[in-house]
């Protein structure tokens, strides 16, 4: 260590902060390699929405550019404002469709956007000035879009990532930069399947809501009770559960890439009973999938599925679930309600390799001879008192055909 100065005053105090403002203005300091502090620079290059890290390859920054002008429509050519005006909106409304699907924050000076920018806004606007979307409902749309195709693209590179580190023995730095050679040559066909898959979500939502919606709701009452008139919550949905039990134990004892390759195979596999399941995958939370289906029978149906399936797979641990037949609301992608947390309280309380179910949901099953209902002790649950839980097992039949 260099012993240099070591009567220097100290760095609080009046004389040393004087002196050390003097020796700036007459040593600038010198600029060190990148290596020394990559951290650093990878936060500078990120303050910015344009910025590449000082020490890319020359290659590398040719083939993003590249990929840019083929993603984004051409060159960045706008300023903010200007973009703004062409549409006819002030900068304040334009910068709320921006921030919600996932633009950062830019000054008046940046040059960030292209020609299919403008065209993308001056949509949006148009459909709002056409009485066709409120500002609100605009907003709302911009951010569904945003935030599911942000997920969406995080998780494509990193499938493509470790398909490279899996099968091609590399390095995930080695990976990441070969996939800047592999994605002009995929995009097209990314971009077709997402163009695809959107058409045929659309399709399978327009027919769930024309053929099923009145007959869900219809049983919904006969079984509650309840009316439909002046209901906050208009949907009526079988939601249910199913988590991993102990995997915060499980996770700590795994290193990274065993527990990504776990959460994936939990989630690709429920995904798939829910899908033949006729249901809806709601969402993943890590060790948790929440989903919804039309029909009681139907998220009974998934609900015994996924814990047979998942108790055949000996990479997980045992599960528990909960399904819950009643009204809820569903809200940008997500549902929210009593029905939602009601099965969730269940699925806290199902014994591992059980699955729970209310009395109205038992209730709509009984005459089934494909379930078996078996009333459990009654229970004080937080939010809804004392309630009587039922453990849903299998009956006649064989269920869902899982192949």
């Amino acid at each position: 260590m260099s012993t240099e100065h070591t009567n220097t005053p100290r760095a609080d105090s009046p004389q040393s902060a004087a002196e050390a403002v003097r020796g700036a203005r007459q040593h600038p300091p010198v600029a060190t390699p990148a290596e020394s502090d990559p951290i650093l620079e990878l936060a500078q290059a990120m303050e910015g929405p344009l910025r590449i890290p000082a020490h890319t390859p020359d290659a590398v920054r040719d083939t993003v550019a590249s990929l840019e002008r083929r993603l984004i429509g051409g060159q960045r050519e706008f300023r903010r404002r200007e973009v703004a005006s062409e549409a006819g909106v002030s900068l304040h409304s334009a910068r709320k469709l921006w921030r919600a699907i996932g633009f950062p924050e830019l000054s008046d000076d940046e040059v960030f956007f292209t020609q299919a920018d403008k065209e993308a806004l001056g949509t949006m606007v148009g459909m709002v000035r056409e009485g066709k979307l409120t500002e609100e409902t605009a907003i709302s749309l911009m951010r569904s879009v945003g935030q599911m195709t942000d997920r969406m693209v995080v998780w494509q590179i990193e499938a493509l990532v470790e398909d490279m580190i899996a099968n091609q023995n590399m390095s995930d730095r080695q990976a990441r930069r070969q996939l800047f050679s592999l994605l002009p040559e995929i995009i097209p066909a990314i971009e077709d399947l997402l163009l695809y898959s959107w058409r045929r979500q659309l399709n399978s939502a327009v027919h769930r809501m024309a053929l099923r919606v009145e007959t869900g709701v219809a049983a919904y009452q006969q079984d509650s009770g309840e009316s439909d008139g002046g209901t906050p919550l208009p949907l009526a949905r079988a939601v249910g559960f199913a988590d991993l039990v102990s995997y915060t134990s499980l996770s700590r004892r795994m290193n990274e890439r065993t527990l990504a390759q776990l959460v994936q195979r939990f989630e690709a596999k429920c995904a798939e009973i829910i899908s033949v399941g006729g249901g809806r995958l709601v969402k993943t939370i890590g060790d948790e999938v929440l989903y919804v289906a039309e029909t009681p029978q139907a998220g009974a149906q998934i609900a015994l599925s996924l814990s047979r399936e998942l108790a055949k797979d000996e990479m997980f641990p045992q599960t528990r679930g909960a399904v819950v037949w009643g009204r809820l609301l569903s809200r940008l992608g997500d549902i929210y309600g009593p029905t939602v947390n009601m099965a969730a309280r269940l699925t806290s309380l199902a014994e591992p390799g059980s699955v729970l179910t209310d009395a109205i949901t038992a209730n709509t099953l009984r005459n089934d001879a494909r379930f078996v209902l078996t009333a459990q002790e009654i229970t004080a649950v937080r939010g809804f008192g004392d309630i009587q839980p039922y453990e849903l097992s299998a009956g006649e039949g064989e269920g869902l055909v899982i192949d």
